[in-house]
């Protein structure tokens, strides 16, 4: 199943090039109160939700997808985790990106950082660039969303935990400050286009990506290219925190950069989830 956030905090399930509109099935939502439970509660209650999206499907309205402006599917997740160059071939690399380039090398354990989840976003909102002056990058990675609560998973049982996938874009500032701070800026963290259940992507550790920035290819890989599989990133970051429905794990990023602008377009496009184009914009 694939599900999206479209127009004014609508639901919606992808089919072709149709969005169903099953917002009513969120009145199977429990009523919140203060102190909410942390986490995304759509993946909290999805349960629920499902039930009740089942049995308005046949019936529910259907829009173009061309035609619907879609939002991030994940909007309040208590963290999102980012992992610093996983990729192999560290010290082949002769790329210069700037300042505060993170130090890993092949064979060094995961390194993570968090990106604040104010900074996330959805293809439509675009991405205000801020500090015009310095380099922003977009690195196109897959992200993971937890469905199911831990920490110290093991990785026989990390899988276990994953409620779906979705495309991210890990937006980054270039300079010396740390990078949870430069990767945490308003709009710095866009998800989409929409969460693909687990069962529709079996193979996390074989998925094709491909970034685009104004048509013109940056990055093309696959995840098994990651230094480190799904399994171990599940594992790695549930040893430092407990992990919550809705958290957002990117996983990392291939080799390849570029700086982009105000009125650039990214594309992002990955198998078995789909495609996300991505606006720069200017802040303010």
């Amino acid at each position: 199943m694939k599900i999206c956030r479209f127009n004014e905090d609508k639901l919606g399930i992808v089919e072709g090039d149709a969005v169903i509109d099953v917002t009513a099935a969120l009145e199977a939502m429990p009523a919140l109160r203060w102190p909410l439970p942390p986490g995304d509660p759509l993946i909290q209650h999805w349960p629920l939700i499902k039930a009740r999206v089942e049995a308005l499907k046949g019936s529910a309205p259907r829009l173009a997808l061309a035609d619907v402006a879609l939002k991030s599917p994940i909007t309040t997740p208590s963290k999102v985790i980012g992992i610093a160059r996983n990729r192999r071939g560290l010290s082949e690399e002769k790329i210069d990106i700037g300042g505060g380039a993170n130090a890993r090398q092949d064979g060094d354990p995961i390194q993570m950082f968090i990106k604040a989840p104010s900074a996330i976003a959805g293809p439509s909102d675009g991405v205000a660039l801020r500090f015009s002056d310095r380099r922003s990058d977009p690195e196109a990675e897959l992200s993971i969303i937890i469905g199911t609560p831990g920490t110290d998973i093991s990785q026989d049982d990390a899988m276990d935990h994953v409620f779906g996938y979705c495309i991210g874009l890990d937006m980054t500032l270039r300079g010396k400050e740390s990078p949870s701070s430069r990767k945490s800026i308003d709009s710095y963290a866009p998800l989409g286009p929409w969460i693909v259940t687990h069962d529709e992507l079996p193979d996390p550790d074989n998925v094709d990506t491909l970034l685009e920035v104004n048509g013109e290819t940056v990055q093309r890989s696959n995840t098994r290219d990651l230094a480190f599989n799904m399994r171990e990133i599940i594992a790695h970051a549930s040893s430092f925190y407990t992990l919550l429905p809705g958290d957002v794990i990117m996983v990392g990023t291939p080799v390849g950069f570029a700086p982009v602008k105000v009125g650039d377009r990214v594309v992002a496009d990955f198998s078995g989830i789909g495609r996300m184009e991505v606006v720069m914009r200017a802040h303010g």
